[in-house]
């Protein structure tokens, strides 16, 4: 899968405004996912004024600040960052399923995309792989589908066929 991410090109735009909302919790692995998507909505053309970040203590808090930040109106898109680490007790289970579950609602309820980058791993070896910097970086995969959603919406709003 990370072979299509790094041939998909960047959509550029010129004037969205995208929310990126980041788990404090794991920062060795998030922060790379963070520069991931600001690398990709640089590359589309948004500006620091277009982009802004938002960090949230953990996978936990990333529905409800999505919820508040979508429902501003302010948002043509949100990317969603975050690790959760399998442990020894089901609270791996908890947290991974509700915070998707809990985003998805977001997207859904709200109507604005929201790019899924919360990981969701057995070892922290697993979760480094997957923040690494390049075409692999799934802050960067996030980032990319939040973009590509915008443009499909657009494009069902509009009566058009998609991109």
């Amino acid at each position: 899968m990370a072979g299509a991410a790094a041939t998909r090109a960047v959509p550029r735009f010129d004037n969205i405004v995208v929310a990126i909302l980041v788990s404090r919790f794991h920062e060795e692995i998030t922060e790379p996912l963070l520069q991931g998507a600001l690398e990709t909505v640089r590359e589309a053309g948004l500006g620091e004024e277009n982009v802004h970040v938002f960090h949230v203590a953990g996978a936990w808090e990333l529905p409800m600040a999505g919820r508040r930040a979508a429902a501003t109106g302010r948002y043509d898109a949100l990317v969603a960052l975050g690790c959760v680490v399998r442990g020894e007790t089901p609270h791996f289970d908890y947290v991974a399923g509700e915070a998707a579950r809990g985003l998805a609602r977001v997207a859904l309820e709200q109507g604005v995309p929201v790019g899924f980058g919360l990981l969701t791993t057995d070892d922290e070896e697993q979760a480094r792989a997957r923040s690494v910097a390049g075409p692999g970086n799934k802050g960067r995969e996030a980032a990319l589908a939040a973009l590509e959603s915008v443009l499909t919406l657009r494009a069902i709003d509009n009566g058009q066929p998609g991109p």
